[in-house]
């Protein structure tokens, strides 16, 4: 049976600390040849830049190719192609199919139709796994561990797809959990059951101050205009928070600030020369986390 990738939840803890060995392997090694006569679909119905590029970046280091788009107005979604028919046509052509969809749910709906395996690459607001794995690393990589770390998360709690991948892969973890959100874009009642149902205890907070200091890892958010369908709810949660580097005065040492990116305001840019923020890294670490969920889909490593 294929092996597709549509939630963090579709691996277990076991396949996710092999997950991030493989990346460790691929950083130290990117350049083979497993995708040696293999063709990768890239299906962005969703403009992106990070994770598609570091999709194809991750494809090429293999040396596979790459078939696909970037805009879904280029495709024939945009005549009125239903997605099931696109899937299906797809999977003629690719061995693997790397899809971007602004809809809930059509990731998974993707990996029902499809004859080859599928790779969430971010549905809506509902998961975005690849992000979760690389995030995954990036903690590991940073902290020695992923066990028992204080998780801030900020900004886009409601939409942030990302955030929500992450509390879910970290249930495994033995976090816990701080949520600095606004009132309107608070995280979601589901995770916060989800939380209970794991013992998994959390904090909320509406206000980004001082209560950082006990933080391992500060996961920062944009605030997702393209998730609002009132603009004025937008402009008015747009600049809620701005991280500044003299905030990080007092942090623990150990403390790393990631992003999912891209940023607008969120955190200021006399923050990127504290050694403190690791989102340009973290981004990196895509390519050799891609490379290692790609091989595992294909079965092309163990």
């Amino acid at each position: 049976m294929q092996k597709s990738l549509v939630s963090i939840t579709d691996y277990s803890k076991d396949e996710i600390l092999r997950l991030l060995q493989l990346a460790e392997q691929f950083e130290q090694n990117p350049n083979q040849s497993l995708l040696a006569g293999k063709v990768v679909a890239t299906l962005f119905f969703e403009p992106s830049t990070r994770t598609r590029l570091s999709f194809e970046t991750a494809v090429n280091r293999l040396g596979g190719r790459i078939i696909g788009f970037s805009d879904a107005s280029t495709s024939s979604s945009s005549k009125g192609e239903t997605l099931k028919d696109t899937i299906k046509m797809v999977s003629n052509y690719a061995d693997l199919i790397v899809m971007r969809h602004p809809l809930e749910g059509a990731a998974r709906y993707a990996s029902e139709v499809a004859s080859v395996p599928v790779i969430n690459a971010g549905d809506g607001a509902n998961q975005h796994p690849t992000q979760t794995l690389l995030d995954l690393y990036s903690i590991k990589k940073t902290q020695g561990k992923l066990e028992d770390l204080n998780i801030f998360m900020v900004g886009d709690l409601k939409y942030g797809r990302t955030v929500h991948s992450l509390l879910m892969a970290m249930a495994h973890f033995n976090p816990h959990f701080y949520f600095i959100a606004p009132d309107e874009l608070k995280m979601p009642l589901e995770y916060k059951q989800f939380c209970n149902e794991k013992d998994i205890p959390f904090t909320e907070y509406n206000e980004l101050n001082d209560k950082i200091n006990t933080a391992d890892i500060l996961y920062m958010t944009r605030v997702q205009r393209e998730r609002f369908t009132d603009l004025m709810e937008y402009e008015k949660v747009k600049n809620v928070y701005s991280l500044k580097n003299k905030m990080l005065e007092n942090t623990r040492p150990n403390l790393r600030v990631l992003h999912p990116l891209p940023r607008v305001t969120e955190i200021d840019e006399d923050v990127d020369a504290n050694e403190k923020a690791y989102y340009f890294q973290q981004a990196l670490n895509g390519v050799f986390v891609r490379q290692a969920v790609i091989a595992y889909v294909l079965k092309l490593i163990s």
